[in-house]
């Protein structure tokens, strides 16, 4: 079986999954526990804001013939 990440939440007794998917019996998973929601939204607003720090309006727009072989 190839390695595929699913979402799931905990509802304060179990670990279920957000969608349906077909494991099979003693399946080997690695959980990973994201962190709350307003500080991935922290981490979501200040990517956006070097991302347009980075790439800002004065950026010039490049075309094809711009880009090397």
């Amino acid at each position: 079986m190839k390695p595929i990440a699913l979402s799931a939440h905990y509802d304060g007794e179990k670990i279920e999954l957000d969608e349906p998917y077909p494991l099979t019996e003693n399946a080997h998973l690695v959980v990973v526990v994201l962190p709350q929601d307003d500080e991935r939204q922290d981490w979501l607003r200040l990517s956006a804001q070097q991302l347009a720090r980075a790439y800002g309006s004065n950026e010039p727009d490049y075309t094809e013939a711009d880009l090397r072989k």
